[in-house]
């Protein structure tokens, strides 16, 4: 439960920062950007160092830690992350990216674009 926690409480939501400043948000505010990369940076650190010790997050047997992570590491390139500076994690995300079930949800197809809500004038 401790690295489910983690995940919900720190690595996904920092990653999903880092996309907003990093991918959708560019050029807007330097200091969002350094903070946000930085404390990325910072979290796939943890995670990769973690993983040193286990083949997945919290033991050796996939989890719902596992399950909860990977998708935000799925983004990585719009969190600006490059997954080659964390050996652990690469070795972790290539093997749950190779898991059957997960090709399979990877594949349901999602709409191009994501309707935004509309502004109303006053």
């Amino acid at each position: 439960v401790q690295w489910l926690m983690w995940q919900k409480a720190g690595f996904g939501p920092m990653l999903g920062q880092a996309a907003h400043f990093l991918a959708y948000n560019r050029g807007k505010s330097e200091y969002s950007e350094a903070r946000y990369h930085q404390e990325a940076q910072r979290l796939y650190g943890v995670l990769d160092t973690q993983l040193a010790k286990s083949e997945f997050i919290a033991s050796d047997e996939y989890s719902i830690a596992d399950i909860a992570a990977w998708p935000w590491t799925a983004r990585h390139d719009l969190q600006s992350i490059d997954l080659h500076h964390y050996p652990n994690v690469l070795r972790w995300y290539m093997a749950i990216a190779a898991r059957p079930a997960v090709i399979r949800g990877w594949a349901v197809p999602l709409p191009a674009e994501v309707p935004l809500p509309k502004r109303f004038d006053d």
